[in-house]
């Protein structure tokens, strides 16, 4: 089947969902409709995609095939699900969802339970990846739901990435993004404290980071933030506040599971530390303003 028989719907179009968007428009994909809380948001991606911007939920589901979800949190995602008067499952059968937000486990299984029951399809394609990344089709996606759902939304999977993990039942994908931003959050918050100290002790930061990145002190965080917390360039591609929320699901996960993770727990209380002075709308790499003299607030 050609990819224009494909039609897609996109639920989300900050920048992540419109880079994603535009993306499948470039690989001949029909993206039928698109839809944000933000209207206006919607209306200008759909402006430049030529396409629709849907003033409600079920509308999106009407004329798609396959709805890409993009959204920011649980709550988000329990109220384009199961939202009263208008959300996605209305008039939903025979559709397949693809979840690509990071929210917890459990609402995962709960939006695959409420899409079986209204005759549809949900997987999960959790993205380890940044926004030009979206743009590019260079996604890391971690998949899971019913395999065969799987295989079939594999041209836009592919379209979207270029490496995907298949690594089971519903939840588990939720599961193991929680695991890979955990640590990428615990990586971010050291590299951080030592670029901190360093600059405190009046070390060359950039000699640092070339020693850094030739000893154990190496990191993929170090690559694509370390500049960026010496330069304080905090442009944001994955935000702070997006930061705290997936190490909090990450810190609940081991809470249930009866597992100790202090360094993750002091990650945690780092991200709501630069909510809390008004940086949560940072790149990730703005932790740094907590660890360097002289930056942040008091």
């Amino acid at each position: 089947m050609s990819n224009s028989k494909n039609k897609v719907g996109i639920i989300g179009v900050g920048r992540m969902g419109a880079n994603m968007a535009r993306r499948l428009v470039d690989k001949g994909f029909q993206v039928t409709a698109v839809y944000d809380i933000r209207h206006d948001a919607a209306v200008e991606l759909a402006a430049e995609l030529k396409t629709l911007a849907a003033t409600k939920l079920a509308e999106v589901t009407a004329k798609s095939d396959y709805i890409l979800t993009v959204v920011s949190d649980d709550q988000a995602m329990r109220t384009i699900f199961s939202g009263a008067g208008d959300n996605l499952l209305t008039g939903a059968k025979g559709k397949v969802f693809i979840n690509f937000a990071t929210v917890s486990p459990q609402v995962h299984l709960e939006v695959d339970a409420a899409a079986t029951r209204a005759g549809a399809s949900a997987i999960e394609a959790c993205m380890a990846s940044s926004i030009t990344q979206a743009r590019q089709g260079t996604l890391y996606l971690i998949l899971a739901g019913n395999s065969a759902v799987v295989d079939q939304t594999a041209p836009i999977l592919e379209a979207l990435s270029s490496a995907r993990r298949y690594v089971g039942a519903t939840g588990r994908a939720a599961q193991v993004k929680a695991l890979v931003n955990m640590v990428m959050n615990i990586n971010t918050a050291g590299l951080a404290e030592g670029l901190g100290l360093g600059n405190a002790l009046g070390i060359d930061l950039t000699i640092l980071r070339e020693i850094f990145s030739q000893t154990g002190a190496n990191s993929r965080v170090l690559e694509t933030d370390g500049a960026d917390m010496q330069n304080r360039e905090h442009d944001c591609y994955f935000s702070s506040a997006h930061a705290a929320k997936d190490s909090g699901i990450a810190v609940a996960l081991a809470s249930q599971s009866g597992v100790r993770v202090p360094l993750a727990e002091a990650t945690l209380a780092q991200y709501k530390r630069m909510i809390d002075q008004g940086f949560g709308e940072l790149d990730k790499s703005g932790v740094a303003e907590l660890t360097f003299k002289g930056r942040g607030k008091k």
